[in-house]
């Protein structure tokens, strides 16, 4: 298949890099256009207020690269419309550092956003998002903080299933539908971990920025936010605390609709 990959941990981003060898494994003809820096929590923002610069860059990751200095939004529409020759099958978006499930991650992520961009050209479009402890995670959001070992093994099966199920799942959807497939791998991922069909947990997620500090300022403050679903519901939430992989269609096509 012909894929465009982005993201919105940055093009130096590892688990960019482990899908895109993962693919390229496979045999699929693979386009990056990836953020030059960091552009988590942005959610579908487009950069409205001052000009967007792309540039072809090689990476090393073995296919044609191009940054842009804007969002994971900015990344497709860009692509799409004047980096691509054509358009491709569909459009892949991670691996995200860290989950994008339940219903106030989903909104926020800027992965996700870079799927949704793909949809809303009438392709068909996935996000992949990596679970990793809170230890982790700010690790790997600090200068340098690179994966150890064991969460570089599961960030390798992580990518192998990624470049399985996503073909699959972009293959399996109609073009020009409201829809995109949002996939979560768990900590720590196994080759045999099962996939479960799953639907965003109901999450209230207040208090996310700091008290005013004295120069004015407040920060945000990462919560996982209060499971408030209903019982029974089979969430990605609940996937990912049994070691699933978490698979949730997110279906807008009848958005408002009685």
């Amino acid at each position: 298949m012909k894929l465009l990959v982005t993201n919105d941990d940055g093009i130096a981003s590892p688990f960019l890099r482990e899908l895109v060898a993962a693919l390229c494994r496979q045999g699929h003809e693979v386009f990056v256009v990836a953020p030059r820096v960091e552009q988590s929590w942005v959610g579908a923002a487009k950069t409205r207020n001052r000009p967007v610069r792309s540039a072809p860059a090689d990476q090393g990751l073995g296919c044609p690269t191009w940054i842009v200095d804007g969002t994971p939004s900015d990344c497709v529409n860009i692509a799409l419309d004047h980096l691509l020759a054509g358009a491709p099958d569909g459009v892949i978006s991670g691996i995200n550092v860290g989950l994008n499930a339940t219903l106030g991650f989903i909104i926020a992520s800027g992965t996700v956003a870079g799927a949704w961009e793909g949809a809303l050209h009438g392709l068909p479009a996935i996000a992949f998002s990596q679970d990793v402890s809170y230890e982790a995670y700010e690790h790997l959001k600090s200068p340098g903080g690179l994966p150890d070992q064991e969460l570089l093994a599961t960030l390798a099966v992580a990518a192998a299933r990624a470049a399985q199920l996503g073909p699959e799942l972009l293959a399996g959807t109609k073009p020009r539908q409201f829809l995109l497939h949002n996939v979560n791998f768990p900590y720590p991922c196994r080759p045999d971990c099962a996939v479960w069909r799953t639907v965003p947990a109901h999450t209230l997620v207040p208090r996310l920025f700091s008290p005013q500090a004295d120069d004015g300022t407040h920060r945000l403050i990462f919560r996982l936010g209060e499971d408030v679903s209903p019982s029974g519901l089979r969430t990605d939430r609940a996937a990912l605390a049994a070691g699933c992989i978490s698979h949730t269609v997110l279906d807008y096509t009848c958005l408002g609709l009685a």
